[in-house]
C-alpha cells in the first residue's frame, strides 16, 4: 500500500507540502518532509525529522536527519548489537 508509514504515523500526504529529494533507488519517487513527536523506549519524547516517500515497501530508516543528534547511539558490530541511550545536555 502506497505511503503506509505515513499513513500509520496519522499523516496525510496533501497536507505535508515540504518537498524532498531522495537519492540513489528511491530518486525516482516524490517525498516530503515530515516531523513527528516519537517517544523511544522509555526516553522523554523527542521531535524526529524524516522524509515520507510516495514508494511502496520503504522501511523507516532513523539516521543523520536528526536521530542521531537526539540519541546517543553505540554500535558493537562484532555483537551485532548496538545500543541507544539519550543525549547528554
Amino acid at each position: 500500500m502506497p505511503y503506509e508509514l505515513g499513513q500509520q504515523l496519522g499523516l496525510i500526504w496533501e497536507n505535508e507540502t515540504l518537498s524532498v529529494v531522495l537519492a540513489g533507488n528511491l530518486a525516482r519517487f516524490e517525498a516530503r518532509a515530515v516531523v513527528v513527536n516519537a517517544q523511544i523506549s522509555s526516553f522523554p519524547r523527542v521531535n524526529l525529522a524524516f522524509a515520507w516517500t510516495q514508494a511502496n515497501n520503504v522501511p523507516l530508516i532513523l539516521g543523520q536527519a536528526n536521530f542521531f543528534f537526539e540519541f546517543e547511539v553505540c554500535f558493537f558490530r562484532a555483537r551485532s548489537e548496538f545500543e541507544v541511550r539519550p543525549k547528554q545536555v
